[in-house]
């Protein structure tokens, strides 16, 4: 077991240095920019404004939901296993101000793939994909930035994943 996570460790690293080694200015700025579409400010006004949209308040409900219930699960994790974030490599800094210290599993990309998958729901297909693609994207965007580790990005994903799955089944 212990070699199975020192494994994964070292492919978590090896996947951040990669993503770190891409950095370009232009795409600093648009990673910087497109992260806060993950923040609390975002993800929550996205399911209010869908709330009150007669045809889609169902899907902004299960947006809601395990937006909720993701945003639940990934604080848990985080205190309880408490892993700190990326140390990264000299002459190399974060892009963004880390919201904790905490690393494991990264509530942003909970957050958005919760959002746009639950909204997702109700959109026609090309809609639904470009959404998705997006809460996917804003997830990448953490290791990019120097914040997460990608298994902290798959995990928060997993976490959404189940908050929707839960959500269409409550309603």
């Amino acid at each position: 077991m212990t070699e199975l996570i020192g494994r994964a460790a070292a492919g978590d690293e090896a996947i951040l240095l990669f993503l770190l080694g891409r950095r370009h200015p232009r795409l600093d700025r648009l990673t910087q920019l497109l992260t806060h579409l993950g923040g609390a400010a975002a993800t929550v006004l996205a399911a209010g404004v869908f709330l009150t949209l007669a045809p889609h308040a169902e899907a902004a409900r299960v947006a809601a939901f395990a937006l909720g219930t993701s945003f639940l699960a990934a604080q848990v994790l985080k205190r309880s296993i408490s892993r700190p974030r990326p140390v990264l490599p000299v002459g190399m800094r974060s892009l963004i101000e880390a919201p904790d210290r905490f690393s494991f599993p990264s509530g942003h990309a909970a957050a958005a793939l919760s959002v746009a998958l639950g909204l997702g729901l109700a959109l026609p297909g090309i809609a639904a994909v470009g959404l998705v693609a997006l809460g996917l994207l804003i997830g990448i965007t953490r290791c990019y930035l120097g914040v997460h580790y990608p298994g902290d990005v798959m995990v928060g994903w997993c976490l959404a994943l189940i908050g929707v799955l839960l959500g269409v089944r409550v309603f």
